[in-house]
């Protein structure tokens, strides 16, 4: 099937801004992913926002997935163009499937801004998530959280969620630990008592001691207890 004109001037557009050297850097942090132009982040930002002010509604019926940028820009327009909350869901909703790297994911989760103006109706759109088999749904719903709901209110339940996560996949496992690392770093004490008595596996606990370790945010005294605190045993907690 030919492109639209619409897509063939998109692709131009996009092979204009590649840049070869951050093709090849990015494209080895990106496994499995071989359809990399090599655009920068902020250059999509700026066409998706171009996008957005035309008819962006035409855009993501058509827009394909010749190139890893293709599901930048549709995750990008997605989260930005102007629309109800509802209708925006929806489509988060029938982008998720194209999710098949971090990157997509995260830059995805990090654009949803509508999540801090409808935190509620986000929450519950999330909670499903965390129940899927699928490893991308489920980092998209764990970066989401850390990305806006890391709030007094949601702790106890976001911790929940994290110990009922039991898909075995590189991704989804650095995305918790991750996400652990950041309530830590606004909730420290709240975030300790979790470490103490918790359900991770012992490779997302360790690793998500790591990044609070790593973390510039963490006293050093606090750093050497968090250290004192890693597990030497396989398997998951009991």
């Amino acid at each position: 099937m030919e492109q639209s004109t619409e897509m063939q001037n998109l692709t131009e557009r996009l092979m204009e801004l590649s840049d070869p050297k951050y093709r090849d850097f990015h494209s080895k942090l990106l496994p499995g992913t071989d359809n990399v132009i090599g655009v920068r982040t902020p250059d999509l930002r700026k066409l998706a926002k171009e996008i957005t002010k035309g008819d962006w509604e035409t855009f993501l019926e058509k827009n394909d997935r010749t190139w890893y940028e293709n599901d930048i820009l549709q995750a990008l327009v997605t989260a930005s163009a102007k629309m109800e909350p509802e209708e925006r869901l929806r489509r988060v909703r029938e982008f998720l499937p194209r999710i098949e790297n971090w990157a997509v994911c995260d830059i995805f989760c990090g654009s949803l801004k509508d999540a801090e103006k409808y935190p509620e109706l986000y929450w519950e759109f999330l909670k499903p998530y965390f129940q899927s088999e699928k490893p991308y749904e489920i980092r998209f719903a764990v970066v989401m959280l850390l990305s806006h709901f890391v709030k007094e209110e949601y702790l106890k339940d976001a911790f929940a969620y994290f110990d009922g996560i039991h898909v075995d996949h590189y991704y989804v496992r650095m995305a918790v630990a991750w996400a652990v690392s950041i309530y830590f770093v606004h909730f420290p004490e709240e975030t300790f008592r979790y470490l103490r008595k918790n359900q991770l596996d012992d490779w997302t606990y360790n690793k998500a001691l790591q990044k609070i370790i790593e973390s510039y945010r963490v006293s050093p005294e606090t750093k050497t207890q968090i250290r004192a605190m890693k597990r030497k045993t396989g398997g998951r907690k009991a």
